[in-house]
């Protein structure tokens, strides 16, 4: 692949991902509405609004291949989200209709299923049960992203992340957490298989507790190495589980669940 792009290249996600994909292309493209940095070797960076939509058409231009983390990642106002997430991601997707069709690997969320509780493991064609505007911005990305498939043939990942964080911090996190190099490997195993089409993908590592049937996914040939196992006992001795009536004990969404809905000014 001659270009990558990364949008939200400057949140946590963006810069701890920047070194390990840098092996899926000749040129990463770094980009972000706050400065993505300086580029380094074989990087180029772009500062860009995803709601602006001539500037995202640029951005897309010359891309073989896109990792789209970009857009707000937690619960807030709507019209934030609205931006962000839902105009943001219709730009980009038009914007890549209009450049070739690159396969994109859009970073949706376990909040798209956050009120389905933690007793139950999903396959990934359930019905959406979001657990806030943000769950309901990410289903609404990964309906637009499927229609592009049916009508226009566009060949997207609709990854459902956990947790991806440095390693496991709770007990929530043994079954939700997503590895850097785990990340890393499934987006080289989307860009390279022969076909992608448009699958649901569960964004975990290989945890003993995990929630999630990655079974209609594995013609991609992805194979997590890591396991939130490893810090089970350094969990434990932190602190108590939570009690089994509280949200973050009965819902794959955890502390989602007990979010407000934010109020515009």
């Amino acid at each position: 692949m001659k270009r990558l792009l990364l949008t939200g290249a400057a949140g946590a996600m963006g810069r701890a991902l920047r070194p390990r994909l840098a092996g899926l292309a000749e040129i990463l493209r770094l980009s972000d509405i706050a400065d993505p940095g300086a580029p380094g070797l074989n990087e180029e960076a772009r500062i860009c609004d995803l709601a602006d939509a001539a500037a995202v058409m640029d951005l897309v231009e010359g891309c073989d291949g896109i990792i789209h983390l970009g857009g707000i990642s937690v619960e807030d106002k709507f019209s934030k989200i609205m931006q962000a997430n839902l105009l943001g991601l219709y730009n980009l997707y038009e914007a890549a209709r209009a450049h070739g069709r690159p396969r994109i690997l859009f970073a949706s969320s376990n909040h798209v299923i956050g009120y389905y509780p933690q007793s139950q493991r999903l396959k990934g064609d359930e019905p959406p049960r979001p657990d806030g505007l943000y769950g309901v911005s990410k289903a609404f990305g990964e309906a637009l992203a499927r229609m592009y498939y049916e009508k226009f043939g566009q060949e997207s990942a609709l990854v459902r992340i956990g947790s991806c964080t440095p390693q496991p911090s709770n007990h929530r996190m043994l079954s939700s957490w997503l590895s850097y190099d785990d990340f890393a490997g499934l987006a080289a195993c989307v860009f390279r298989a022969p076909r992608l089409e448009c699958p649901v993908i569960w964004g975990a590592s290989a945890n003993d507790a995990g929630w999630w049937d990655n079974a209609a996914s594995a013609y991609l040939g992805w194979r997590p190495k890591d396991n939130a196992e490893a810090w089970r006992a350094e969990i434990e001795a932190a602190g108590p589980r939570p009690a089994p009536d509280e949200a973050v004990a009965r819902y794959q969404g955890g502390v989602f669940i007990d979010n407000p809905i934010f109020q515009e000014d």
